[in-house]
Formats: structure tokens, sequence, C-alpha cells
């Protein structure tokens, strides 16, 4: 099932949905730049020092330095891709699903909520496997967040949806809470069988989308009920006593 759009309109452009997506575009050229001028090797060198390598990022907090290179990396990895596919079917999911969690958040609220959501993905792939040497690359923990705040803020939404049934395809509209919830279960079996697995080679970081899902969900529940309480008219003040006469 892969989603190509929903029917759900936004009230202004998403400016920082489509800075976003241009930013990948532009460092994914870099990269490509980079394997031109410099083989795979450079191109190896430059995803390892710009991509999160959680050995070196839990050395690094283990002795106490939080503000370095490493930490940032649960950033800068959020705008590289390994492949053609990885970026644009990252692009396309944030398209989709971005722009109206960005209406909803404000672009200030969203951008930050993006990236800290990205980086706390992050933190859970790394949690996995802290002693792992490969860089863990792409925008999907900061889009499995966005997509953890739409399965709260959206279920109902339609979202019109490529499916395969052996070799034909349909395309049909199914609401948000569906297609979220069948990609995350997803995540969670793919997730659960890779535990154990060893990877020498790149792979999927099932647990940077299960934790990104899980912490946008979490925000975005935050961000209802405050909204909520906010939206609650206060309550009429109570009638005075007069005072007893004796």
């Amino acid at each position: 099932m892969i989603p190509l759009r929903d029917a759900n309109p936004t009230r202004r452009t998403p400016l920082v949905t489509l800075s976003l997506i241009i930013a990948c575009f532009v460092v994914f050229a870099w990269e490509l730049g980079v394997l031109a001028s410099g083989g795979t090797a450079a191109l190896d060198d430059f995803i390892t020092r710009w991509g999160v390598v959680p050995a070196d990022l839990t050395a690094a907090w283990a002795r106490g330095d939080y503000v370095s290179h490493e930490t940032a990396t649960l950033v800068t990895s959020q705008f590289l891709h390994g492949s053609w596919p990885h970026l644009l079917f990252n692009m396309l999911f944030l398209w989709i699903f971005g722009n109206n969690v960005e209406d909803r958040f404000g672009r200030a609220g969203f951008l930050g909520f993006y990236l800290l959501g990205g980086a706390l993905a992050g933190v859970s792939q790394v949690a996995i496997d802290p002693t792992s040497t490969v860089p863990t690359i792409g925008a999907s923990g900061a889009i499995a967040a966005t997509l953890g705040a739409y399965f709260v803020l959206f279920p109902r939404a339609r979202v019109t949806s490529l499916v395969f049934l052996g070799f034909f395809y349909q395309l049909i509209d199914v609401p948000a809470i569906i297609v979220l919830g069948f990609w995350f279960a997803l995540q969670l079996i793919d997730g659960l069988t890779a535990l154990g697995v060893v990877q020498s080679g790149g792979g999927v970081a099932f647990f940077a989308h299960i934790g990104g899902f899980v912490v946008g969900a979490v925000m975005a529940r935050i961000v209802v009920s405050v909204s909520a309480r906010r939206q609650r008219p206060a309550a009429p003040p109570a009638p005075s006593v007069p005072p007893a006469v004796g």
C-alpha cells in the first residue's frame, strides 16, 4: 500500500515542508558530486562523517561530550540519503503528510517538531544497537514522527493509495488511520524480526521509524490536549453569598 495523495486541504502554503524537500534534494546532489569527484570511498567517508554512527555517538555521550559533532549528526543525518528510491519515497511521504501537520503546528513549530522528532528517532535506533559502526542516514525518522502526528491529528482524512493485489493494482481511498496504522504495524513486525540480526552493511533503520512514529504521536496528543484546554470556556463565577446577619 503506497499513499499517493490525501484529501486534506491546507490553509496556507507549506513553506517549511517545501524547504525541507528542496534541502534534501540539494544535499543528495552534493552526495552525487562527492561520488563523481572522489569515488565510492569519498562518499563513504562523507556519509560516515555526517551520518549517525551509534558507536561514535555513545562514546561521545559516555565521556560527557553532549555538545559535539556526534550529537549534531542526529540532525545532519536527516538530510542524507543512500539512493534515488530512498530519497523519492521519503519526499513523497513528507509532501503528502507534512503539509497538513505544518498547517496545524505553524511553520516554526513544525520545523522544531520535525528536527526534534528526527533526532529522537535516531536515538531510538542507537539504543537498539549502540555499538554499531554502520552510519544511519535518511529523513525517514523525522517523517515517521510526522506520520505519527498526522495519525493523531487527522485520523479520518482520506488518503488515495496504490494497493497491489498480486500482479494487479488498484487506487482506493483509505482513512489515514488505516494507512498509517498498517505502515506502523509493518515497521513493528520488520523491526522485531530484525532484532539480533547482525548487519555488516546498509539496512533499514526500523527502530528509527518506530521511535519516530511514537514520538510524533505523543507530541501531537500533547498539542491537542493543550489546544482543547485553551479553547475550553471559563467556568462562570460562583454567585456571591450575602453575609449572615446575627
